[in-house]
């Protein structure tokens, strides 16, 4: 059940994600490269994870580095005039007492933050240096070779499509795609919907699956569209063949209306997945904190 908090930041972000719909970016299309790495926290260097990479690489600045207004202050400068800040999200868990068994009992506790780039601040003293991590970049062909569990994979089909039934994914042959890029973003977006198989992730949306149209289906299509374009960003996949037509934008304008917890959510289960798929057994629960810095008592912090 959602508390009144977690459905309003919920709100907050989604409200985000559609002004940038409604504007023709698709932010999940914003191409990254696994040399620069993933949109990390200048003071903790933790990377950002879920929704939040494509929130921050939506913004188009140069560096990959970012903090709060609180952050900039403690480091003897602030943030420009004018300067707009960009929410992310903080998934933390925390233990509770059950209230029947008196057990302890883990949840998720999601915060609401607003970020800078550095190219927003001014006057930022002792600052750390912006180290860049750079991710291992791995051929598109090699993550698919080294997928841990894989499902069965078929050429020759004439559309590419995922079958939970038979844990099977159906693909043209290579040579029916424009560019062998197309043909592994295509790829990557059938194998994210097999990380759901009962056998791996056991993910609802898969599990639960009950035709086209419904809303498992369109968190699942959302999430195998968010997890591929991880993965491409890992292959360093930039030319995709990319559908941002208006038809594709207001399908999804339509969807976030009808949830809006549905990007946030799907976006963790999409970067669970590609850890999956990757190998890197990441925690989808759990998003590198924002601040070291002890945080404010409020759910949402610094604006």
């Amino acid at each position: 059940m959602e508390t009144p908090m977690k459905a309003q930041i919920c709100e907050r972000i989604t409200e985000r994600i559609e002004t940038l719909l409604a504007t023709g970016v698709v932010p999940w299309h914003k191409p990254w490269k696994a040399s620069t790495g993933l949109p990390r926290n200048l003071v903790t260097n933790h990377p950002y994870r879920g929704i939040n990479v494509f929130l921050l690489m939506s913004m188009s600045y140069e560096s990959h580095h970012w903090l709060t207004f609180r952050q900039a202050v403690q480091l003897g400068g602030g943030v420009k005039k004018g300067e707009k800040s960009c929410p992310v999200v903080f998934w933390k868990q925390t233990t509770i007492e059950d209230k029947e068994s008196g057990e302890p009992q883990k949840i998720p506790l999601l915060r609401l933050y607003h970020v800078f780039n550095v190219a927003q601040c001014e006057g930022l003293k002792s600052m750390p240096a912006p180290a860049a991590v750079p991710l291992a970049i791995t051929s598109a062909a090699e993550i698919v070779a080294k997928m841990p569990q894989p499902p069965a994979i078929k050429h020759g089909m004439t559309r590419a499509y995922y079958s939970p039934s038979d844990d099977t994914v159906g693909m043209p042959e290579r040579n029916r795609f424009e560019t062998e890029d197309a043909y592994h973003a295509t790829l990557f977006h059938e194998l994210v919907h097999a990380t759901g198989h009962e056998s791996r992730l056991k993910r609802a949306s898969i599990m639960e699956r009950n035709g086209f149209g419904t809303m498992p289906y369109c968190k699942e299509e959302l999430v195998a569209e968010l997890g591929s374009a991880f993965l491409c960003g890992y292959a360093e996949i930039i030319d995709r063949t990319i559908d941002n037509s208006a038809a594709y934008i207001e399908g999804w304008l339509d969807s976030l209306k009808d949830d809006p917890t549905l990007i946030v959510y799907a976006a963790a289960q999409a970067h669970k997945a590609a850890d999956f798929i990757l190998g890197n057994g990441q925690e989808d629960s759990v998003v590198n904190a924002t601040e070291k810095i002890t945080p404010p008592p409020l759910v949402e912090a610094c604006a």
